[in-house]
């Protein structure tokens, strides 16, 4: 890939959903271009088409029309399978809900990505312990999430979505289950990874002084990019 290409460019972006009367386009032609390491917080109210974009930029839906390369390859143009090995290789991907398996250790947890890929078991426990390291998890390895607070659990789940050193990490709400004080220590973790690892950032949020650990905030509406700045302010 050209070193001055982003690494993530949507063009003319439009997503439809339904037929005939029915019909909702959810994407209006998006325009948005992602470089390697930003952290980008994506806002906007209900429906505005946030979480259609991050669908995907996630490879968890696909365009009605528009391109979408990523690293220079047409998305779009990709089998099923093949979109599924982009997400298995590149994307991580944190959810307000921590979707951790209930009756699973912390580390059996952040190993699911690596069972998928087929690495074997000795390899698996080592980076599974790293990224827990990594999120202060050290010593918590054999708990289950229902031993662990909701701010624990979050970051078992952020372990399980850079385990696998992602380019992208793709976070939807990650603190809309937290209290103000854990969220802040999540976000700050996520925002590491950014600074110091060069993984991209992409989080949608609703709230205001989350979006401020943003390097750039792209705010929705209607379907269309409203507003795209620099953020001066990063908490």
């Amino acid at each position: 890939m050209n070193a001055s290409a982003p690494l993530i460019r949507l063009a003319g972006i439009t997503k439809t959903y339904g037929r005939g009367q029915a019909a909702f386009q959810a994407l209006k032609g998006i325009d948005l271009e992602i470089a390697q390491g930003e952290f980008v917080a994506v806002m906007g109210p209900s429906g505005s088409g946030k979480s259609t974009v991050m669908n995907i930029l996630g490879c968890l839906d696909t365009p009605t029309a528009g391109s979408y390369e990523f690293q220079g390859v047409h998305v779009e143009r990709l089998t099923r399978d093949q979109r599924a090995l982009l997400r298995r290789h590149f994307l991580g991907f944190v959810f307000q809900g921590f979707n951790l398996l209930a009756r699973t250790s912390a580390l059996e947890n952040v190993e699911l990505p690596l069972i998928y890929r087929g690495e074997p078991a000795a390899s698996r426990h080592a980076a599974a312990r790293t990224a827990l390291q990594q999120v202060g998890l050290d010593g918590w390895e054999r708990h289950t999430p229902g031993e662990l607070s909701g701010g624990q659990q979050q970051r078992v789940a952020i372990a399980r979505a850079i385990v696998t050193r992602p380019e992208v990490l793709l976070a939807d709400e990650p603190t809309g289950n937290l209290d103000t004080h854990t969220s802040r220590e999540i976000m700050e973790l996520i925002s590491s990874f950014s600074i110091e690892q060069g993984i991209t950032v992409l989080m949608v949020t609703h709230e205001p002084d989350m979006a401020e650990y943003a390097r750039r905030i792209v705010h929705f509406v209607d379907g269309r990019v409203d507003s795209d700045r620099i953020n001066g302010g990063v908490a």
